[in-house]
């Protein structure tokens, strides 16, 4: 299958090149001692201005090059700070209304919603010819990716996905360490982290709440098919429920397996297979799919190398599980940090490293107080925010950022297929009755699911493909 993401990582690894360094904007016309008239200017319109989506608009801001011309927010209560801090902007509740609204005033668009509403605003956007910087994971859906990876490259905008780690010193870092062959050829992956930090394992709400004061609850159901409001989604906890959020997965492996998808020589997953632990708290129910992630799990994921030398095993454990704890590393040394990390097992050594490729080092430890290597890679000193910015203001071809969607629509893809794992779990395999398991039905979760990316089809087990794809609520559509 063709895709755009060898270039990224060919342009990634490069012993010399501009490819990520700082980008040097000059105003069209600058009038007078640095004053950029507001023609010149970048304008950014937001959707989802609360929570991440605040911090967001005001890194963008922070660049002198910018606008904030438009917020967008489903619920009042969340937006307040970003109305506060940029009073001149037009404030809306539907994005499809501001889009409309404010088509030429607006450059560019960031989304910073719930998961499930990530492509079909960023989609509308890209669509109108807008620039787009849409927080991770890029989609909720496989085909939504597929989708938003087709739709940069025929609308020709620039884009960037929100994880932040891939505009780091430390993945640079990391594929630097890697490209001086001192642990030799990686076979295995192992990818950790300790959330989810919100409520999992839940069966679905049944009572109704009031809805509050400042929450447009239809709009932000947006694609997700209508029920009953409940305060168990909002404000943050909707990351734990599979109609809206992907779980940890989705919320950390952006983050922590940005090192694996950039640095070693891999594209789509072919197998994937998982397990789970507390996987629906209450009364299991074979025709009933749980709507919340479980508490805990295993993710095993084998990757053809697009060298064509074998396949390369990666792991990923959420919910407090880790990985056997190496060898060379002693008692009282940390296993990546907080948030989790990620260990690189190869022919030759190890080399591990924190959530967002964060400080990389080789095992033992102490082979880095002899080892130095020498920095071959442009860093991005502006950052992730500015780097976008900056490359909207060159204007789309003219320069590059470090998440575009050529490399975070199939690095999403990868990841979600994780997901889609989950989802099937408890999918009775209608060909298998009364074998002894869950009461007289055989589950997926004894099998490992094969893929056939370019399609995006499971081909060993039907009823795990409608995960690739959710059905959209009426009025909604991409």
């Amino acid at each position: 299958m063709k895709s755009n993401h060898s270039q990224s990582r060919r342009t990634f690894i490069k012993n010399t090149g501009i490819a990520f360094a700082g980008i040097s904007i000059v105003p069209r016309h600058v009038l007078g001692k640095g004053f950029i008239p507001p023609s010149d200017k970048l304008n950014i319109a937001g959707i989802g201005v609360g929570g991440k989506g605040q911090s967001d608009i005001a890194e963008f801001a922070k660049s002198p090059n910018v606008n904030i011309v438009a917020l967008c927010d489903v619920d009042d209560r969340q937006s307040v700070t970003s109305r506060e801090n940029f009073p001149k902007a037009t404030y809306y509740h539907d994005f499809r209304e501001m889009l409309e609204k404010e088509r030429k005033n607006i450059d560019a668009v960031s989304v910073s919603t719930p998961d499930h509403t990530h492509a079909i605003a960023a989609y509308k956007a890209m669509e109108m010819g807008k620039h787009v910087y849409v927080q991770k994971p890029l989609t909720h859906d496989i085909w939504e990716a597929r989708m938003l990876t087709e739709a940069a490259k025929k609308f020709k905008v620039v884009t960037q996905m929100g994880n932040q780690g891939g505009s780091g010193d430390g993945v640079r870092k990391m594929k630097e360490i890697y490209n001086t062959g001192i642990i030799g050829e990686v076979h295995t992956v192992q990818c950790w982290t300790n959330r989810a930090i919100w409520p999992q394992a839940l069966q679905a709400p049944t009572k109704k709440n009031d809805i509050p004061n400042g929450l447009h609850w239809d709009l932000w159901l947006g694609t997700a098919e209508m029920r009953d409001y409940n305060d168990a989604y909002l404000p943050f906890d909707w990351r734990g429920w599979s109609d809206f959020g992907t779980g940890a997965l989705g919320d950390m492996a952006c983050h922590i397996m940005d090192p694996v998808y950039r640095i070693l020589p891999i594209l789509y997953p072919s197998q994937v297979e998982c397990s789970v632990s507390d996987s629906f708290k209450g009364k299991f129910e074979v025709a009933d799919y749980p709507k919340s992630f479980p508490n805990s799990s295993k993710i095993h994921l084998s990757y053809p190398r697009t060298d064509g030398k074998g396949t390369i095993k990666v792991s990923w454990m959420d919910g407090g599980l880790l990985p056997e704890r190496p060898d060379e590393l002693g008692d009282d040394e940390s296993l990546g940090n907080w948030d989790g990390g990620v260990l690189f097992i190869g022919s030759k050594g190890k080399l591990m490293a924190d959530c967002y490729g964060a400080n990389p080092r080789l095992l033992p430890l102490s082979l880095n107080e002899q080892f130095e290597v020498e920095e071959t890679i442009a860093r991005v000193p502006e950052g992730h925010y500015l780097q976008w910015v900056n490359a909207c203001i060159a204007g789309y071809g003219n320069a590059e950022t470090s998440s575009s969607f050529d490399y975070a629509g199939p690095f999403t893809e990868s990841i979600l297929i994780g997901n889609l794992a989950l989802k099937a779990y408890f999918e009775v395999d209608p060909n298998a009755k009364n074998q002894g398991f869950w009461g007289g039905n055989k589950y997926y979760g004894r099998k490992r699911l094969l893929w056939d990316a370019e399609n995006m089809k499971i081909t060993n087990f039907e009823p795990a493909n409608q995960f690739v794809k959710r059905n959209y609520r009426e009025g909604w559509s991409l």
